[in-house]
């Protein structure tokens, strides 16, 4: 289990665990974790060292991330039923913590079910510092917040989330000198399209062609339908494997991108 994980699911418990007795209910999902550890569950001398041996515990029981999942959900499920009334983590939070952090399994009640493995997200620069602050900041915020989407299984929202950013880092561009002149236009196909008729034959040329043409299929209702709406005949919905292609290929376009911002801006010449 990832280190985030663990620290996520404890959040979760110790939340729980402000609706009675703080001890007792730390006690409660302690035990479960020390089975998970395979350790003897001994109660704790008052509430503070229950939530550091709990802590522990989890630590331990997420060498085994079937076990670490198993030990939550009981712990959860047996409150749920003592205590109906009660704030308790039910299978579609645990599930989207799970996928959050890419632990590679869902719970189906009865059923823990291991994902297939995906392909890890494209690396982008976690900050563009060729632009201004309060564009740095939003280009952070559109990104985690794709991820958060992805994992959440909100293929379309994630991919219209890239595609907004793919369009905002495009008017980066706008007005920066080049060796053929300075770049116009005011919207993402007037910028690629000066950005192409001055680099042509260039790698930044063929590269804005593929993100025009993804960006136009994205677009279309007979396709992606992410900016225009979804024809309801013709359009296919995302699947959550295409949204994580769409998103990984729009992350590696605006990385690019940033990367050649940056060049320009700073006069550098690139032998293509």
């Amino acid at each position: 289990m990832p280190f985030e994980a663990v620290e996520e699911f404890l959040g979760l418990a110790s939340k729980v665990a402000t609706q009675g007795s703080r001890q007792g209910l730390l006690e409660h999902f302690k035990s479960q974790f020390a089975a998970a550890a395979g350790v003897s569950h001994v109660r704790s001398s008052n509430e503070q060292w229950a939530a550091s041996d709990l802590e522990r515990n989890m630590k331990d029981a997420a060498n085994n991330a079937p076990m670490f999942i198993e030990a939550f959900y009981d712990a959860c499920s047996s409150l749920t039923r003592r205590q109906p009334d009660w704030w308790v983590p039910d299978e579609t939070l645990i599930n989207t913590v799970l996928r959050k952090h890419n632990v590679g399994y869902e719970v189906h009640y009865p059923d823990l079910v291991a994902l297939e493995s995906g392909p890890l997200p494209v690396p982008v620069p976690k900050s563009a510092p060729s632009l201004a602050e309060a564009a740095a900041e939003v280009y952070a915020s559109s990104i985690e917040r794709s991820e958060e989407l992805l994992s959440e299984g909100r293929s379309r929202e994630a991919v219209q989330e890239l595609l907004w950013l793919l369009e905002t880092v495009s008017t980066a561009f706008r007005g920066v000198e080049t060796e053929s002149g300075t770049i116009a236009g005011k919207y993402f196909n007037q910028i690629s399209r000066d950005l192409r008729n001055k680099h042509p034959g260039t790698a930044l040329d063929r590269v804005l062609d593929w993100v025009n043409t993804l960006h136009g299929y994205l677009s279309s209702p007979s396709g992606g339908g992410v900016r225009h709406g979804l024809d309801i005949n013709e359009g296919i919905q995302i699947s959550h494997t295409e949204g994580r292609l769409y998103c990984n290929l729009i992350r590696s376009y605006i990385g690019y991108l940033l990367e050649e911002h940056e060049r320009l801006m700073s006069g550098k010449s690139r032998i293509d």
